[in-house]
């Protein structure tokens, strides 16, 4: 079984019975259960409620070291059910011993935080475990509440831990049991040293460690050093891989054409779901009111949202309300958005690791999807590089240029609305120095009007 294909439901939060995990593939041994890996009968329970049949790789490899008191690290990729293999040690030595402020996960970012936290809530719903969730964007006062009610799980994000750990008053982590860091890769990345080093200073040294990353880096070799004891090393998957029932493609392009074929692709695929990844918020958000012009239900995610905007987009895309969600590399890793179809990379990731990342958010729990990247005249070098490293040459993806080109006008129009709009949105922010960013409120819409009379006109 790919790696990739493996646990649906490992992410699927709150256990809201995607009824996307796969049947176990036949072979010679047989799968051992939660049970058998030494998973408390009533964890084994919860774990049936939340649709999850059989453990993953990593969970097989990794709980049982956990539960024997070990120090971990999992290398795993995304998607492959590594929540749980945190989670349920946890909440097995917390049913033995149980204490507040117990365990704290570090993650990269607001949206995979939530989701840690929901299947916390799912998996310890019968023996009550309450968790909070402790990341920027979010009012501090309602946290330091929160955090002075001693819940047993912390799951933050490093930067604003460390700011309640320096200013809010009688908050600390001094009777930490069990530290995580997810994605540790990634919080290294995003240049969270200095934090992670500022929590390693205030909680104890006699605790247990699990780190868990997709790519074992330098840093991470480094924080390894510094933060584990005597670790086992459960590695799922050492080579950089994709799904196999991913097909992926790519197409060359001319750079001013993009938006172009962005809207052909659109178009020749509809009825699917899209994820497509730009490079930067701006970019993003532009994109997004440019296809809303063109009549597609786009939202946008990326880090110039306010929190509950990024939820909200989120949900929406989740529950189907919208079939595109376009969305920066803050949503390349970890967030399980079941039903994606086609991952388009609409500005191509400058680290090749992160295209695996990207195009993991299709083909998921053994279904097939696409991935289509826009290679134009200035991403070649970075485009050869993600051939070299997933060991494959892509083929080109189909495409008639004469219906490219006859979209050319009415896309044309549809740029010049989204640059008024987007204008418009930034004297807003600016004049209510406000964090209110979404393209779904009625900003622009006289402009729209006038853009639709136009291709009336036109037609």
């Amino acid at each position: 079984m790919a790696a990739g294909d493996e646990q649906a439901a490992a992410a699927a939060p709150g256990g809201a019975g995607t009824g996307t995990e796969p049947e176990p593939e036949p072979s010679g041994e047989q799968t051992p259960t939660f049970r058998d890996l030494g998973v408390t009968d009533v964890l084994c329970e919860a774990c049936d409620q939340l649709g999850w049949k059989v453990p993953t790789k990593i969970q097989i490899e990794a709980i049982p070291m956990a539960l024997q008191g070990r120090d971990v690290i999992g290398l795993a990729e995304t998607g492959s059910g590594k929540t749980g293999a945190f989670a349920l040690p946890i909440l097995q030595a917390l049913l033995e011993t149980p204490q507040r402020l117990f365990a704290l996960v570090l993650t990269p970012t607001r949206e995979l935080a939530f989701q840690i936290s929901e299947q916390f809530e799912a998996l310890g719903s019968s023996i009550g475990v309450q968790s909070t969730v402790i990341v920027g964007g979010i009012d501090t006062m309602s946290q330091s509440l929160a955090l002075a009610k001693k819940p047993h799980v912390i799951i933050a994000t490093p930067g604003r831990l460390v700011d309640h750990l320096e200013n809010t008053k009688g908050f600390n982590l001094r009777a930490l049991k069990f530290l995580v860091m997810d994605e540790a890769d990634r919080i290294l990345n995003m240049d969270f040293e200095t934090e992670v080093d500022k929590i390693l200073k205030v909680i104890p040294r006699d605790r247990k460690t699990f780190l868990f990353s997709a790519t074992m880096t330098k840093k991470v070799q480094k924080l390894q050093r510094a933060a584990l004891k005597n670790p086992v090393k459960c590695a799922v998957s050492s080579k950089y891989q994709t799904v196999e029932k991913l097909q992926q493609y790519y197409i060359f392009i001319p750079s001013k054409f993009k938006d172009s074929y962005l809207v052909y692709i659109l178009n020749e695929l509809a009825g699917n779901s899209f994820m497509i990844f730009c490079s930067t918020c701006n970019n993003t958000q532009r994109t997004a009111l440019l296809l809303r012009n063109l009549g597609f239900t786009a939202i946008p995610l990326h880090g110039q949202m306010s929190q509950n905007k990024r939820l909200g987009s989120l949900n929406k895309f989740k529950a189907k309300a919208r079939s595109i969600l376009l969305a920066t590399d803050v949503a390349s890793r970890g967030l399980d958005i079941p039903h994606v179809d086609v991952v388009i990379n609409f500005d191509i990731p400058t680290h090749s690791k992160d295209y695996i990342h990207r195009v993991g958010r299709t083909a998921r729990a053994g279904r097939s999807g696409k991935s289509i990247t826009f290679v134009t005249q200035y991403d070649v070098e970075l485009f050869q590089r993600i051939e070299h490293l997933i060991g494959k040459k892509l083929p080109a993806f189909p495409m008639q240029e004469e219906e490219v080109m006859m979209l050319t006008e009415r896309v044309a129009e549809a740029q010049r609305i989204a640059r008024m709009e987007l204008r418009e949105q930034g004297e807003k922010k600016r004049s209510r120095n406000d964090n209110d960013d979404d393209t779904e409120e009625a900003i622009g819409v006289r402009n729209k009007v006038a853009g639709g009379k136009k291709k009336k006109r036109k037609a």
